[in-house]
């Protein structure tokens, strides 16, 4: 038997690490080649890790949200043959004493963190008092007998033990805090704190919104808008779809006006270096379509939706969407937006204050479209009005021209024919 070292290699163009997301094995599996062994995240992307050998996992090294050097061993297996370490040679017992039993431990690099563990010991409580509704309770046969003899539910007490498991001091404890057996109505104190450590994607978030609002002195305004119109265009256009057109959402409705609005505002369409004092001002409109995903919120971009019709560009939201959602999306499909779109969909609220994707410098929020009495021409009418947020980088945009943009935004909403016409007829 061998020792082979996988060593982590460079994950990307001139990746010096990587930070350790989520260990798909543990020491003491035994892996096939090719097989998932950990995922790994650099500035771009996250990347799967798959193991070059067949073997058992000897030792890991790094927890998650570990940061991993390129180059430095990442898993050590046990496998057949004489492995790609050299096995030093034992010394030469001496004759004079006998040797001397000793504790075996595996030997790391200094510089190496420790081994991934299931659960601290003194977590464990914690974790047991968080135990998800319908997940069987862990108990030995004698608590479960004397629970049922006392008529306490095992589900609504909190287990002490390994793993959460239920002891005869925890059903102690819940009949000492006042609890009648049998109860269960959601009256039971719930004691316990959980400690989620912020790693991977959803670090990189937060290290993202905090530069952001650090660097970027927002402005925000809102101007509320008349959609009835357009809902009225999207409804028809969407119940004469062909079989193989997506269905149209107000996302592409609303990067159609941007895409014709822009050129005249092209401060606003634009990515602010501060560090060099410069600003990149785009003639393309790549559009940022904020995505809530199962690891967070992540920015997938639909590049040249001036090239885009409606079809389109419902098409790309959809593609690029998916692809985030599936954590699928490309280094190329996550970068590179000038302005970016945020929704809650039907969550829309009446306002918000979207944040800056940086270096960007403006972002726009559509909020949810409510019938609302409205007065026009002298009588109550009802309408589809919807708020529309946005915010602006202040360095770059002068709150005048953000509030000329919007308006326009607004005139291109509330008179959708005006997006399907001439030029020149959007610049009077």
């Amino acid at each position: 038997m061998g020792t082979f070292v996988f060593k982590l290699p460079d994950v990307g163009e001139g990746t010096a690490e990587a930070e350790i997301v989520a260990w798909h094995v543990k020491v003491g599996d035994l892996v096939e080649e090719d097989q998932h062994l950990v995922d790994v995240m650099t500035d771009k992307a996250t990347v799967e890790m798959t193991s070059p050998v067949k073997g058992r996992v000897v030792s890991l090294h790094g927890e998650p949200g570990a940061m991993a050097i390129v180059g430095a061993p990442i898993v050590e297996f046990e496998v057949e043959g004489a492995g790609n370490v050299a096995q030093a040679k034992a010394p030469p017992v001496s004759p004079q004493a006998a040797p001397m039993p000793a504790k075996v431990e595996a030997v790391r690099p200094a510089s190496a963190p420790r081994p991934i563990k299931a659960v601290d010991a003194e977590l464990a409580p914690i974790i047991a008092a968080q135990r998800v509704h319908g997940d069987k309770p862990l108990a030995s046969p004698a608590v479960r007998r004397r629970a049922l003899e006392l008529g306490i539910k095992l589900q609504f007490v909190n287990g002490s033990g390994p793993g959460g498991r239920i002891t005869h001091a925890d059903l102690d404890a819940f009949l000492a805090r006042g609890a009648s057996p049998g109860e269960g109505g959601g009256l039971v104190r719930r004691d316990g704190v959980e400690e989620i450590k912020v790693i991977g994607l959803r670090r990189k978030i937060a290290e993202k919104m905090q530069d952001a609002k650090r660097r970027i002195p927002h402005f925000a305004y809102v101007e509320e808008v008349d959609m009835t119109e357009i809902e009225a265009l999207r409804a028809h256009m969407n119940g004469a779809r062909g079989k193989d057109q997506p269905k149209l959402t107000l996302l592409p409705f609303l990067m159609r006006v941007l895409v014709r609005v822009l050129p005249g505002f092209p401060q606003i369409n634009a990515r602010y270096d501060d560090e060099a004092g410069v600003v990149h001002r785009f003639r393309p409109v790549h559009v940022g379509i904020a995505t809530q995903t199962a690891n967070g919120l992540i920015v997938p971009v639909v590049k040249h939706a001036e090239a885009l019709d409606l079809w389109q560009a419902a098409n790309e939201v959809a593609r690029v969407s998916a692809a985030a959602r599936d954590n699928k999306a490309t280094r190329e499909e996550l970068s590179g937006s000038t302005i970016t779109i945020t929704s809650l969909g039907a969550l829309g609220g009446v306002v918000t204050t979207p944040v800056i994707n940086h270096p960007e410098v403006a972002i726009i929020g559509p909020n949810a479209i409510i019938e609302r009495p409205v007065v026009r021409g002298g009588a109550i009418v009802v309408r589809k009005v919807m708020n529309l947020s946005s915010s602006f980088d202040h360095r770059v945009v002068d709150g005048f021209d953000a509030a000329q943009f919007i308006q326009r935004v607004k005139s291109l909403l509330e008179h959708p024919a005006l997006m399907f016409m001439d030029e020149s007829v959007n610049r009077g």
